[in-house]
């Protein structure tokens, strides 16, 4: 048995600041049910994207390391911000093992989107400074005309399970009136394309559909992610091979840094079927 064979009946690892990349963990397992999954939430020092770039970047290797510990086939960075500011590094720290973040494919498919070239990227206050979103588009897109804006408030809200109602509704549109505020008077000049560059955006999707209308095309890297992770699994020869003595659905693993309860709660309504308590491991990095 290769090398590559061998190493494909091993775990793909995951992490985020705190649930939202369990967003992503979902697309991947409706993409592969029959992959193992190990999930590393950081919820102790979420969030990230109102840290200072070299303590993402601290965090995110010190998370890798845990997973990397454990054994996985494949890194993904289910995390905007720390895409965003640690990416190179941590291929840079583990040369042999595939690393996937989710700006590249959150790119792609808003340039595949948007009709116009007007694109607009939500993010954390650290993502959007970073700029990391405006340059993937204008790579793929030169003539592309990208506004950013940072909504720090969307992620503690979707951490604290609300993703919908009057008090969500409201800072999205504090957030987003500016550029989709006045439909008459900024038809020519209004985005047709939304790129929600935070794994916990999606979860809000309801109220800010509500906020940019009907004619503005959400994008969520969560789908394309899955799909870029499927193709680098097929092309080094990692993928598991579906067969008749395994369950449908592979197995998942987590670990929090805080709090298992609340890891629990409020994950089980971003991967949108129930965690056990008992499926958790509280892991201090």
């Amino acid at each position: 048995m290769n090398i590559a064979s061998s190493n494909a009946s091993l775990p793909i690892g995951l992490f985020d600041s705190g649930v939202g990349g369990l967003t992503v963990l979902d697309a991947m397992r409706k993409r592969m049910p029959h992959e193992d999954y190990l999930y590393l939430g950081d919820t102790a020092r979420l969030p990230y994207g109102t840290k200072s770039r070299e303590t993402i970047i601290r965090y995110s290797v010190q998370v890798s390391a845990k997973l990397v510990e454990q054994h996985i086939k494949l890194l993904v960075v289910a995390c905007n911000t720390a895409t965003s500011a640690a990416l190179p590094s941590l291929r840079a720290a583990y040369p042999g093992l595939p690393v996937v973040g989710v700006v590249e494919p959150g790119a792609e498919a808003a340039c595949r989107a948007s009709v116009s070239g007007r694109i607009a990227v939500i993010a954390t206050e650290s993502t959007v400074r970073g700029g990391s979103y405006r340059e993937a588009i204008l790579r793929r897109r030169p003539d592309a005309q990208v506004e950013s804006r940072a909504c720090s408030l969307f992620v503690p809200v979707a951490e604290e399970g609300w993703f919908d109602g009057p008090l969500v509704e409201g800072i999205a549109a504090r957030y987003l009136s500016p550029l989709f505020g006045d439909e008459m008077q900024k038809a020519a000049a209004r985005p047709d394309c939304l790129v929600l560059g935070c794994t916990h955006y999606p979860l809000l999707t309801g109220a800010i559909r509500r906020v940019v209308g009907e004619g503005v095309r959400l994008v969520d890297s969560a789908a394309t992610t899955a799909e870029a992770v499927q193709g680098i699994l097929a092309e080094q020869g990692l993928a598991r091979a579906e067969r008749p003595d395994r369950p449908e659905q592979g197995r998942l693993r987590f670990f929090t840094t805080d709090d298992r309860e609340r890891f629990a709660r409020t994950g089980s309504l971003f991967l949108g079927t129930p965690i056990a308590e008992d499926d958790i491991q509280l892991v201090d990095l």
